[in-house]
């Protein structure tokens, strides 16, 4: 099975607002390499787009790998590990939980803003595509670009 490391955030604008814009991302690592996705959510929450964060990073993976999971939600990580019940939020769970189905996934819960650089990279990643209100590739390219050489978090 590939080794996969996954760093995840969700960034929910104007949460419990009216107007809510949301995004959420995922970043990759395998082999030397780091790989970003993001995606514009529109009207969510901020619970809600941790969970899509954590569902578009396993949703890349066209086979089944080990991956080690970070998030800085502890809601995702605890929620996944079995210690919180899934009270709301179902269908953004039941998401989540086909795109694990296939892995063997190590949960691990990161603070954020802490200094975890790629932590930080996948919060501003999120943020600033909830702030366009669309994924700028060339934006997610170049914040990745500065990760360097993957090294096992």
């Amino acid at each position: 099975m590939k080794e996969v490391t996954i760093v995840c955030d969700g960034s929910s604008l104007g949460n419990g607002k009216q107007v809510q814009r949301a995004a959420a991302c995922a970043i990759l690592g395998y082999k030397g390499f780091w790989r970003g996705f993001c995606k514009y959510l529109g009207s969510a929450t901020n619970q809600q787009s941790e969970i899509a964060a954590a569902e578009i990073g396993l949703s890349q993976l066209s086979e089944p790998c080990k991956v080690h999971l970070l998030s800085d939600s502890r809601y995702v990580v605890e929620t996944m590990l079995g210690n919180f019940r899934k009270k709301t939020n179902h269908e953004w769970w039941a998401r989540l939980d086909k795109a694990a189905s296939k892995h063997t996934v190590k949960w691990e819960w990161t603070k954020g803003h802490a200094g975890h650089e790629i932590q930080e990279v996948a919060d501003d990643l999120a943020r600033k595509t909830a702030e366009l209100g669309y994924v700028d590739e060339a934006l997610i390219d170049e914040l990745v670009a500065e990760l360097g050489v993957y090294d096992e978090v």
